[in-house]
């Protein structure tokens, strides 16, 4: 029992904790942030002011987490961002692949907490910040109401994930709000006063059939006339949640301060728009439907941006260009939306997309002005219309884990933030870090500076040859443009022969294409095209393009729209052969092509992306001449994913047990091996909503064994559906040579791997 006398004045309880690094924000951009910094070695501390991590991802808002991928609805091949967002989404597909965000709650959580050197602080809002001396921060204050506590938290860095920025601002960091003018970094997409300079707020809903009548009795306060939102007529009762992004209000107030009088103003149109849809009678099938979540926070899209050394703008993005400083990449679309929101008469949303993905430089990622503060998720360093693209929860995720691993090399090197990208071997040393977790970094391969198996002969038990997609699938109408993507090498060229089936005698178009851009895979450079006569019924065609590529790159192999011909499919996957379409998706402003205005600076180009499995086999075809896609030389080139190339070793689809055997001219002190599969890089493992058919990629090895040089086994793995797979002993393997002997679970997808790093002791 506790009695306590009367007291003038009493305070919370204090704690004080010290940290290497500070995170104010639980977003996906802090969490990674955390996990990353954490796993290298640093101490700690995530501040969350909301029960769960997470953020627009969570249960609380419940918005899907996508990035680069866009959907599968633009050009950037191979896309979805590495390390720990990856390991996060890959996961989550293998235990969620229905999208409860519940379920990634845990995930998340766990996640976080496994790691022994977080300090977790959730329910804790940051609202204070002591300086050390005028461009450093010394500590920051922080209260959680669920146990009464007032926290102190000093760091020699600091990282402001927060979303708003509560942090920097208070720190008195410079900071932008809205839109640049098309003048000041030469941005024509930059809006106008009438389009309005900040994006809104959304709050999503998610509806239930019970299988009989529900009645609904609206709120006072929801909207009684829904004629007064434009964009009522495209409602269609069947989408939910995520998908009604577009109930979106905010953009001409202050997204920060006003934040509450949004929310109420989303829940007026978000409960009117259900009372419409229950009472108008307008919408019968929703008769049985009950209105079953309803979002108490609203996910929040634009406020400050906080200045860094560089600020990323428009040109950045659709030049795709280069920084030596780089140490992440986005993808999504330039994708700005109208300030009035649901109100607005305009399309929800303008995106143009470019061409493929862009670095981002770690001159974006801390404040030019506050020496120790990093900035992290939709605050960094970019203009407005920058920012449409860099927002996205996938890619901001990616920029605080370059922010982690920046801290752990900071902390190292005894170094503040900027001075990292003044140092070319530090900068470097940062880059090969972040790679080393899965960052992969644009046209910044791995090293093999330190990879044992570099130096070793590589004795692969088998390895595919692509001689041919065999006719095993089923036939393919051309109603609309299919092309089939083909890595060739160097000096090879392309002689096909395939199985066409028409309806009527027609002449068909076959074109080859490459991407202008080397690296890119937007198929805007015609090399030849030839016009095909068929007659009717089932035929061979043969194709030989002629001239030799004089590079190695990905070719597009296209077939024009149609109506009158099938093409034979094949069941055979491979890791890096993709068929791809010329189709549209609505989701992501893609018709089939972009043709933007001449006036706003983004490029015309088609659209060519696959399909989502179970769809999308290849077009089957015979190869006059095979096709090299996966040597062994591949597994120590630095890329952990396809590019210009496969970047791939396969076994043959016929090797049951198929094998990699590392040796060398003397024993070896083998302490680390770092395998690196294919989780298919081009699925955007969409977090909620969507749904998946499958819980584990079928590219990826489930299970493998490792021997030493007496035929003993070292480490076996079973079960494994993650990317990365990292093998650590705590007493050297002493041996001459590794044998990695992987399962071959179907006939329909060989046995591949990306890269394989060997550490010694």
């Amino acid at each position: 029992m506790i009695i306590e006398k009367y007291s003038t004045r009493r305070t919370v309880k204090q704690e004080s904790l010290s940290a290497d690094l500070a995170i104010v924000g639980g977003g996906l951009s802090g969490t990674c942030c955390a996990i990353t910094a954490a796993r290298a070695g640093l101490k700690v501390v995530l501040i969350q002011d909301r029960p769960v991590l997470g953020g627009n991802s969570s249960s609380e808002v419940r918005l899907w987490i996508l990035g680069a991928t866009s959907h599968m609805g633009n050009n950037n091949r191979w896309a979805r961002e590495g390390g720990v967002i990856d390991e996060i989404l890959v996961e989550n597909t293998y235990r969620n692949p229905e999208g409860n965000t519940l379920i990634l709650d845990t995930i998340l959580l766990e996640k976080v907490v496994e790691e022994q050197n977080i300090i977790l602080l959730l329910n804790t809002s940051m609202y204070e910040v002591d300086k050390k001396d005028d461009d450093s921060i010394k500590s920051v204050k922080a209260f959680c109401s669920q146990n009464s506590t007032e926290y102190q938290v000093s760091a020699p860095y600091f990282c402001d994930a927060s979303g708003d920025g509560i942090l920097a601002f208070q720190a008195g960091a410079s900071f932008r709000m809205g839109a640049e003018s098309k003048e000041e970094f030469d941005e024509p997409f930059a809006p106008d006063a009438d389009y309005g300079h900040l994006l809104g707020h959304t709050i999503y809903f998610y509806s239930k059939d019970v299988g009989k009548p529900v009645k609904y009795v609206p709120p006072s306060f929801a909207l009684t006339d829904i004629k007064e939102i434009p964009r009522y007529r495209n409602l269609d009762i069947k989408s939910q949640g995520c998908q009604l992004w577009w109930l979106e209000y905010g953009g001409r107030l202050d997204t920060i301060h006003q934040s509450e009088e949004i929310k109420w103003e989303l829940w007026k149109v978000v409960y009117g728009i259900w009372h419409h849809i229950k009472n108008s009678g307008e919408f019968p099938d929703a008769k049985t439907k009950t209105l079953e979540w309803v979002g108490t926070i609203p996910g929040k899209r634009e406020s400050r941006r906080f200045e860094g050394d560089y600020m990323t703008s428009q040109k950045d993005i659709v030049q795709q260009n280069t920084f030596e400083d780089a140490v992440a990449f986005g993808g999504w679309a330039i994708d700005l939306h109208p300030a009035d929101g649901v109100y607005s008469d305009k399309p929800g949303c303008n995106q143009w997309h470019s061409k493929g993905v862009y670095q981002i430089p770690l001159r974006m990622l801390y404040s030019k002005d506050i020496s120790n503060l990093f900035l992290a998720g939709r605050i960094v360093s970019a203009t407005h219309v920058a920012f449409g693209s860099t927002r996205v929860m996938a890619t901001c995720a990616h920029l605080g884990q370059a922010v982690g691993m920046a801290a752990v090399v900071a902390k190292e090197q005894g170094m503040k933030p900027a001075e990292l990208v003044k140092d070319a071997d530090v900068l470097k040393h940062l880059q090969q870090r972040l790679n080393e977790t899965g960052q992969s970094i644009p046209h910044i391969p791995l090293s093999q500076e330190k990879n044992l198996a570099n130096s070793a002969e590589i004795i692969a038990s088998s390895t595919f040859e692509l001689n041919e997609l065999p006719a095993n699938g089923n036939w393919l109408h051309l109603n609309q443009g299919a092309g089939q993507m083909i890595p060739i090498t160097m000096g090879e060229k392309l002689q096909v022969e395939l199985t066409v089936k028409a309806t009527a005698s027609t002449e068909l178009t076959v074109e080859l294409h490459r991407s202008a851009k080397h690296g890119n895979h937007t198929p805007d450079e015609l090399i030849l095209d030839k016009k095909i006569a068929l007659v009717q019924g089932e035929q061979q065609v043969e194709l030989d393009f002629g001239v030799p590529t004089d590079k190695s790159e990905y070719l597009f192999l296209i077939f024009r729209t149609n109506e009158a011909v099938y093409l034979q499919q094949s069941d055979l996957r491979l890791t890096g052969v993709l068929s791809v379409f010329n189709k549209a998706n609505k989701a992501v402003s893609n018709s089939g092509r972009q043709d933007p205005p001449a006036h706003i600076g983004v490029d015309s180009f088609e659209f060519w992306t696959p399909e989502r499995r179970p769809k999308g086999q290849n077009i089957a075809m015979k190869f006059i001449e095979p096709v090299k896609l996966y040597s062994t030389e591949q597994l120590t080139n630095g890329y952990v994913r396809p590019t210009t190339a496969t970047n791939a070793w396969a076994a043959s689809v016929e090797d049951e047990k198929p094998s990699l055997t590392f040796v060398w001219d003397s024993p070896q002190a083998i302490s680390e091996i770092k395998l690196f599969f294919d989780t298919d890089y081009d699925h955007p493992m969409e977090s909620s909503l969507m749904g998946h058919p499958e819980a584990t990629m079928p590219f990826v090895v489930n299970h493998y064994q490792v021997f030493d040089d007496k035929d003993e086994l070292v480490y076996e793995q079973k079960d494994n559906h993650q990317t990365i797979n990292q093998i650590k002993w705590e007493e050297p393997v002493r041996s001459q040579s590794l044998k990695i002997v992987f399962d071959n679970t179907g006939r329909e997808v060989p046995v591949s791997v990306f890269e394989v790093h060997i550490k010694g002791d």
